[in-house]
């Protein structure tokens, strides 16, 4: 009994990108994250709240795209998709760097609310989103939302319906 192996060349992924369902996720949780920004802005008055806020979007940014790369390469290959990865994250910093240093000179920029909500938006995001993330090959992505109990009347009104 011979098998072939499983070329990663030419070998994708079908269906749904889990990293995207999780991305996704992450910027619907990264409102939230809002007041924080502005809390941690205020300290800095209006710049630092402008500052911290567009730190936010950066981060979310970041996310999305990241998500993005690895869903579009998944498709084609799981070895393009281990490039997108490696490759990705770089360019990834690099982004975010040019989407720093762009800014660092305006007039409603503070560099050090955007620098501590770019490190605390990334990592307060990530370890948020461990709650709802799946650990499991049956349900890749988000956790699976829980099914409601239902009670013996509502089974007896739909064997009657």
């Amino acid at each position: 009994m011979s098998t072939t192996p499983v070329n990663p060349l030419t070998t994708s992924i079908e269906g749904p990108a889990p990293a995207m369902e999780i991305a996704v996720d992450m910027a619907k949780r990264a409102k939230w994250l809002v007041p924080l920004a502005a809390v941690v802005g205020g300290f800095w008055g209006v710049e630092g709240i402008a500052s911290a806020g567009y730190a936010v979007v950066v981060v979310v940014v970041n996310f999305l795209l990241a998500a993005w790369l690895l869903a579009t390469t998944g498709r084609i290959s799981f070895a393009l998709m281990a490039g997108a990865a490696l490759f990705g994250y770089l360019l990834r910093l690099g982004l975010i760097f040019g989407a720093v240093m762009l800014v660092r000179n305006a007039s409603w920029v503070e560099m050090v609310p955007l620098g501590i909500m770019l490190i605390v938006t990334h990592l307060g995001l990530l370890f948020w989103e461990l709650k709802y993330v799946s650990g499991s090959f049956a349900y890749p992505g988000l956790k699976p939302k829980p099914v409601s109990a239902t009670s013996d009347v509502d089974h007896a009104a739909a064997e009657a319906a």
